[in-house]
C-alpha cells in the first residue's frame, strides 16, 4: 500500500482474457489462473482512499475547530493520488515517476501520523518524518539508478520507513489518555497488523525472489501487499472516527456540564439581584411609610400650637395668664416637635429608639396635659391603680401611642360620650385600656384593624389615613409590647396595650424585622 510497486514483468507472450465477472485468465496452457491481479487491487485501493479521503474532508468542514483533521484528510488525499499516478503511468514508466509515486504515498503516510500526534495532544516527531521521506527519495533513486529491474531495495527501504512511521504512532497511542483504552489497543493492533505484514513482505522478498507462480490467487506478491495495505486503511479509518467520535462526545459532555454549572451560576446570580431587587424595595417601601408615619406623628403638636394659637387671637388681650399659658403649650409642643425631627429624622434609625425608666403616672400625666392643650381634656377620665409603676420604654414613643389611641377614641365618639383610661399592673405587664363608646368597628373588619392605611367602612371620609394603629403597632414592637382592639358589649371599641414591666426580659424587635 505504502508504494512498494515497480512494474511487474510482463507475462510471456500468451494472449490474456478476462472473463466477465469470474476473475478467470484463460490462454494457452502456459498461462496459470489468477483471481486478483495487481491493477485490479490498485483499482480498490484507490476507491477506498478517495472515499475516504472525501470523507475526512467533509469532516473537518464540520468540525473546522478540530484543525488536526485537516491532516488526516489531506493524508488519505496524498495516498489517493499516489495511488491514482501509478494507475495511470505506462508499462515503463521513468524512474522519477516511480520515485515521485511512492513518496506521494508516503508523505500521505506522514500526514496521517502528524495529524494522529496533533489530535491526541502527543510530541510531534516531524523531524523524524522528514528524514525517512529523504531516506525514502534517496534509497528509491539509488536502487531505480542501479537496478531497476531489482524490487527488493525498495521493498526493504518501504519496510524500514513503514516500521519506524508506525511506531512512532503506536508510542503516541500508548501514551495517550484522551480516547477510551479499548479502541486505543484496537488500534495500536491495526498498526501492529502493518507493521508485521511489512516485516513478512521483506522476508518474502529475501527468501523468495520470484512470484508464486504455482499459487491461483494473488499470484504477485505486490497484489497480496496492497491488498492487505487497502484493508489496513479501512481498519484505520475506522478507528479514527471512533477516535473523532470520542472527542466530540467528550466535548459535547464538558460543554453539557460547563452549561449546566452556568445555568445554576446565573440562577445563584439571579437569586442574588431579586433578594437585592426585594430588600431594595421593602427599604423604599419602608421609607415611604416612614415618611408617612413621621409625618402622621407631627400633626400632634402642630395640632396643639395651631389650638393655642386660636385661643390666644380669641382671648389674649383679655387674659394675660392665659395667654401665658397657651404660649407655655406651645413652646412644650414645638419642643416636642423638634424631639421628633431629631430622633425620627437622624441618619441612623436605631437612634430612634431610646429607652429609659419611666413612671405610668408621668406618662399620663403628660398625655393628660397634651389633651388639655387641644381642648379635648375635658371627656378623658383616667384611672390608675398605682402611679409608681414602672416601665423601660421610650417616653415620646410610648406616649404618642396612647395619643394616638385616644385621638381615635375621640374622632369616633359622640362629643358626650367620655373616653375611659384606665392604667393597671396584672402579672408582669402594665396593662393601659382605652375606653370609648363610638361608631365601633364591623366584626368582620375587626382583624383587618392596624392595616397600613385601612379605614373601617363605618368612618367617615377625611376623618383620619389609616396610619394611626398601624404606627402605634410598630412603636409597641420596639417595646416588646402588644396591642388588641376588642369590641365592646354595648358599643365602641377597648384598645388594650400590653408592655412588659421593668426588670422583665422582653424579645424587642429590630427596625428590619418591624418591616417585613
Amino acid at each position: 500500500m505504502h508504494g512498494r510497486i515497480a512494474l511487474a514483468s510482463p507475462h510471456n507472450s500468451c494472449e490474456i482474457q478476462h472473463l466477465a465477472h469470474r476473475g478467470v485468465w484463460q490462454g494457452n496452457p502456459c498461462e496459470y489462473s489468477t483471481m486478483l491481479d495487481l491493477k485490479t487491487v490498485l483499482v480498490v485501493t484507490f476507491a477506498t482512499a478517495s472515499l475516504q479521503a472525501v470523507t475526512w474532508l467533509f469532516v473537518w468542514l464540520a468540525w473546522r475547530r478540530l484543525y488536526e483533521l485537516k491532516f488526516l484528510a489531506a493524508g488519505f488525499v496524498a495516498i489517493a493520488a499516489g495511488v491514482l499516478l501509478i494507475l495511470l503511468r505506462g508499462e515503463q514508466p521513468a524512474a522519477w515517476a516511480i520515485v515521485l509515486h511512492n513518496t506521494i504515498i508516503k508523505l500521505g503516510l506522514v500526514l496521517l501520523a502528524e495529524g494522529l500526534a496533533r489530535f491526541l495532544g502527543q510530541p510531534r516527531y516531524t523531524w523524524i518524518s522528514i528524514s525517512l521521506l529523504i531516506f525514502q527519495i534517496v534509497a528509491w533513486s539509488a536502487a531505480l539508478a542501479m537496478d531497476p529491474g531489482d524490487i527488493a531495495i525498495r521493498i526493504h527501504a518501504s519496510t524500514f520507513f513503514t516500521v519506524v512511521m508506525m511506531s512512532v504512532m503506536c508510542l503516541g497511542l500508548m501514551r495517550d489518555r484522551t480516547q477510551p483504552t479499548l479502541l486505543r489497543w484496537i488500534t495500536i493492533g491495526v498498526l501492529a497488523e502493518y507493521i508485521a505484514a511489512s516485516v513478512l513482505q521483506s522476508i518474502i522478498e529475501y527468501r523468495l525472489p520470484v512470484d508464486f507462480q504455482g499459487a491461483s490467487v494473488l499470484a504477485d506478491r505486490n497484489a497480496w501487499y496492497l491488498l492487505q495495505g487497502a484493508l489496513f486503511l479501512i481498519a484505520f479509518f475506522g478507528c479514527l472516527l471512533f477516535m473523532v467520535s470520542s472527542r466530540l462526545s467528550s466535548a459535547l459532555l464538558e460543554k453539557n456540564i460547563a452549561l449546566s454549572r452556568e445555568v445554576r451560576e446565573r440562577r445563584r446570580l439571579e437569586s442574588r439581584l431579586n433578594a437585592s431587587l426585594a430588600a431594595e424595595r421593602v427599604l423604599r417601601d419602608e421609607q415611604a411609610d416612614f415618611m408617612r408615619v413621621v409625618s402622621h406623628e407631627f400633626r400632634t403638636p402642630l395640632a396643639i400650637i395651631r389650638n393655642a394659637a386660636d385661643m390666644i387671637g380669641l382671648v389674649g388681650h383679655k387674659s394675660p395668664e392665659a395667654t401665658r399659658e397657651r404660649i407655655a403649650g406651645i413652646g412644650e409642643a414645638l419642643d416636642r416637635l423638634f424631639s421628633l425631627i431629631d430622633r425620627f429624622m437622624a441618619n441612623d434609625r436605631d437612634s430612634g429608639f431610646q429607652p429609659e425608666m419611666i413612671r405610668v403616672g408621668l406618662l399620663i400625666a403628660d398625655v393628660r396635659l397634651h389633651f388639655g392643650m387641644t381642648g379635648r381634656g375635658e371627656r378623658l377620665i383616667f384611672t390608675a391603680d398605682d402611679d409608681a409603676v414602672s416601665l423601660v420604654a421610650d417616653p415620646e414613643m410610648l406616649a404618642t401611642v396612647l395619643i394616638n389611641l385616644i385621638d381615635n377614641a375621640l374622632k369616633y365618639s359622640s362629643e358626650d360620650q367620655p373616653v375611659d383610661i384606665d392604667v393597671r399592673s396584672e402579672g408582669r405587664s402594665a396593662v393601659i385600656r382605652v375606653r370609648d363608646r363610638g361608631i365601633g368597628i364591623p366584626q368582620a373588619e375587626l382583624h383587618k384593624i392596624g392595616r397600613r392605611f385601612f379605614r373601617a367602612s363605618n368612618t367617615m371620609a377625611g376623618t383620619g389615613t389609616g396610619l394611626g394603629l398601624y404606627s402605634s403597632r410598630k412603636l409597641l414592637a420596639y417595646h416588646g409590647g402588644k396591642l388588641q382592639l376588642l369590641a365592646n358589649d354595648d358599643q365602641g371599641i377597648t384598645s388594650i396595650v400590653s408592655l412588659p414591666l421593668a426588670g422583665e426580659a422582653t424579645d424587642r424587635l429590630s427596625p428590619e424585622e418591624l418591616t417585613a
